[in-house]
């Protein structure tokens, strides 16, 4: 998949639209803002991080970069998926950090009308809609539209729990 290949879907009449990444995980399609998303490469070897929590995966060296990478299908709760020739590996920006997140394929880049989003409030309940930032229709597809730096903020913020209590746990 090329990040260069676009497709126009339901234009708005008022223009206000919406470029996202579409990928998959597991059955159903996700996006995030294009704007987040730096480039997107194949997995590559990824080196444990000992006593990382479970959905980071590793690390990995990006031309001289040293790039943490999550798993999302881990974050979100899916069966793991290994040596899958169609898994990705987005790098996407968060604040000033780069990070990997391995998703199962990327399909396309889509220019979605700001009026065919629905807020995710109407539609989902529970702890995860921090995660979401709206449903997108497109056609007779539903994609879901992740905020990847909340779920990047909670993985953090774990990270560092976990930490702490290893830490106490040491002393």
């Amino acid at each position: 998949m090329s990040i260069d290949e676009a497709r126009v879907v339901n234009r708005s009449p008022s223009g206000g639209e919406r470029q996202i990444v579409a990928f998959s995980l597991g059955q159903e399609t996700y996006g995030v803002d294009i704007a987040s998303v730096r480039e997107i490469i194949p997995v590559q070897k990824i080196v444990p991080v000992p006593r990382a929590p479970q959905f980071v995966e590793g690390i990995i060296n990006l031309r001289g970069r040293v790039v943490p990478v999550l798993d999302l299908r881990k974050q979100f709760g899916f069966e793991e998926r290994k040596d899958d020739p169609t898994q990705r590996i987005m790098l996407v920006e968060v604040g000033q950090e780069g990070i990997g997140v391995i998703v199962d394929s990327v399909s396309s880049v889509l220019r979605i009308a700001e009026d065919s989003i629905e807020e995710a409030a109407t539609v989902v309940v529970g702890d995860e809609i921090e995660y979401i930032e709206g449903i997108a229709k497109v056609g007779t597809e539903l994609i879901v539209l992740l905020d990847l730096t909340r779920i990047i903020s909670d993985a953090e913020k774990r990270t560092l729990r976990e930490a702490d209590l290893r830490a106490a746990v040491v002393q």
